[in-house]
């Protein structure tokens, strides 16, 4: 089983919503996604978040998305500069 799960994770990374706005996470394929990224990132160089110590990208993905340490945020809100760099 995955730990945190899912249901976890998407409940995390939607707490910061505001009621009555649309949730950044509707689907456990945006968990998927995002983490993936952000697992990419990190085999990239990019520094880790949370201790690193014998964990492999993925996990500390998840760690650092769960801890809210880094946010999933759609296209619509990246200016064009963020998109393209």
């Amino acid at each position: 089983m995955l730990h945190p799960s899912y249901s976890d994770l998407i409940d995390v990374v939607n707490s910061e919503v505001e009621p009555g706005e649309q949730p950044v996470v509707q689907s456990r394929y945006s968990i998927v996604i995002a983490t993936s990224k952000r697992a990419r990132q990190l085999i990239a160089g990019e520094d880790a978040m949370v201790p690193s110590y014998g964990k492999k990208p993925l996990s500390m993905a998840i760690e650092e998305l769960y801890k809210s340490k880094v946010k999933i945020v759609s296209e619509e809100d990246l200016s064009e500069d963020e998109i393209n760099s």
